[in-house]
């Protein structure tokens, strides 16, 4: 029993470390190369199975030389999942596809020594969209993708190429494509962000990106992490009268700078559009400002003269980048509140009955000098919601939280292993008030945790994250479970996944099918090396 539990982990890992190699038929290296006594017999990594793809309960025949004399002792795996054996001949073995078979090697085990087959693709209710047109992705993370009133996106991140389309000139963190992800080369975005990008807002006519940046195509500086744009994609700028005063005359000079006079001294993760005024939420202590129009009398010094403000992790923006003294500000000390001891991230609701709430959520055990365990929720006016009751929260760090609007249902994932006394091992479904749905339950996790957990509409969770198996069973970073926290049957047939998500997002194919829109940090999905962004359909 020991050696077949050794031969399921070696297999598994196996799984996950070749996840990143560019090609499916790659020759995998026989780990027993060396080690093992020769039992004569063979099984070819290159002659393709038959069938080469097929669902759970297909008979599939796979070329391999004398494991006959072994059919009472072997072990034939897909993707680390034992699968029944049919029938054994000098020069095949035929076998079915296992209930939790994915995607990925396959394998035999006997006694203590394996052999590494063909890839073999198990087909499921989730399909890589071939109708999606961005198939290249993205050179780096996305961030966010936010969907315009005329039906286009804006896709945000940390990116300089977009489907392959930057190779002459970068597209810097930030892109404009349709629907189906073909990239609109209308968007005047010039040289781009020259930082990560975490989010874009349209308000007042404007867009507004926030992140960790410095600057935005022509406008290489006097940006502390947030400015506004135009819809054409250009940097909304104005014309300023800069001032020196040199010992006799005064010198005027004229010079163009961001329209949005504001910013902050660390990186903004969020910004949403609340009371007709920007939220920023982030890594942030300081609001800065500048002032452009002063004497300076050191004429080896630019003119711009900069101020701060402390106020920390989550402030309010006038439209005009000015800081708004009426949310979450003490007058009296020209301060913000206290905010969060530990890092935080948020969520904004933005449904009728919790109109503008924010769930403030990460590794902190105060807020406003109250205790909050990782997790709090905010009323519209910036005061603690009493209505929100996690009672004694999570035991440790929050990484995501995601709400559904139909279910009424916050997902949330971290290193924690209780929420409010609990058991809930790394991912927690909470009602509506805060406190833990104890309908769900999260089963073990092997090789890694969850970092990213949503509910979609019908009921279903998407999990990804750096995980080898759950719940015992193989599920290389990225599954699907049902309400109550077990694998949802058809639905977990893909296989590896690398990296991690951003966020799922419900829509639909070009001929109408249910899809998820996937994007994030990977590089990696079902075995296949795909990159930050793609649609998926869901039946």
């Amino acid at each position: 029993m020991k050696k077949i539990k050794l031969i399921f982990a070696i297999i598994t890992l196996l799984a996950f470390s070749f996840q990143g190699c560019k090609k499916a038929d790659d020759v995998i290296p026989d780990p027993y190369a060396d080690a093992k006594s020769p039992l004569g017999v063979a099984i070819s990594q290159t002659d393709v199975p038959v069938p080469a793809v097929g669902n759970v309960g297909t008979s599939v025949v796979i070329k391999a030389s004398g494991f006959d004399k072994y059919k009472d002792q072997l072990t034939f795996m897909f993707n680390g999942e034992k699968a029944e054996v049919v029938s054994v001949t000098p020069t095949e073995i035929t076998v079915k596809v296992p209930e939790s078979g994915s995607t990925g090697v396959t394998s035999i085990a006997i006694g203590d020594q394996l052999f590494i087959g063909p890839t073999f693709t198990v087909t499921g209710l989730i399909k890589i969209d071939p109708t999606f047109k961005a198939t290249a992705g993205t050179n780096g993370f996305v961030s966010q993708v936010y969907e315009m009133l005329d039906g286009r996106n804006i896709v945000v991140g940390n990116f300089t190429n977009f489907d392959n389309k930057g190779g002459v000139v970068p597209i810097n963190r930030i892109a404009r494509t349709s629907l189906d992800g073909e990239y609109d080369r209308t968007f005047r975005t010039g040289r781009g962000a020259n930082g990560s990008l975490a989010r874009i807002l349209e308000i007042g006519g404007r867009f507004i990106i926030a992140g960790g940046f410095s600057g935005f195509n022509q406008r290489t500086e006097n940006i502390s992490n947030i400015t506004s744009l135009f819809t054409s994609g250009a940097i909304d700028t104005v014309k300023i009268q800069t001032k020196r005063k040199p010992t006799v005359t005064d010198t005027v000079t004229q010079k163009w700078f961001p329209r949005f006079n504001g910013g902050t001294n660390g990186f903004i993760n969020r910004v949403y559009a609340h009371q007709g005024k920007i939220l920023a939420t982030g890594d942030f202590r300081y609001y800065v400002k500048r002032t452009y129009d002063k004497f300076n009398y050191d004429l080896s010094r630019d003119t711009v003269i900069l101020d701060s403000t402390e106020i920390r992790q989550v402030l309010r923006f006038n439209l005009d980048g000015s800081l708004d003294k009426t949310f979450r500000f003490n007058t009296a000390t020209n301060k913000g509140k206290e905010s969060a001891n530990g890092p935080i991230d948020t969520y904004m609701h933005t449904e009728a009955e919790k109109l503008e709430k924010l769930v403030v959520f990460g590794n902190f055990t105060t807020f406003d000098g109250q205790q909050a365990n990782r997790i709090i929720r905010l009323n519209a006016d910036g005061s603690i919601d009493p209505t929100f009751t996690p009672g004694t929260g999570a035991d440790n760090g929050i990484y995501s939280c995601t709400y559904n609007v139909t279910t009424k249902k916050y997902v949330i994932t971290g290193s924690f292993t209780h929420y409010n006394g609990k058991a809930a091992l790394g991912v927690a479904v909470l009602n509506d008030n805060g406190t833990l749905d104890e309908s769900f339950k999260s089963l073990n996790f092997e090789g890694g945790q969850a970092d990213f957990a949503k509910q979609l509409s019908n009921g279903l969770i998407v999990v990804s994250g750096y995980f080898i198996k759950y719940n015992g069973i193989t599920r290389n970073g990225f599954m699907v479970l049902t309400p109550t926290g077990t694998l949802a049957k058809g639905y977990n047939s893909t296989g590896p996944f690398s990296g991690s998500l951003a966020d799922v997002i419900e829509t639909k194919s070009a001929d109408g099918k249910k899809a998820l829109l996937l994007i994030g940090g990977f590089s990696r999905f079902d075995n296949l090396p795909l990159y930050n962004m793609i649609r998926v359909t869901i039946e």
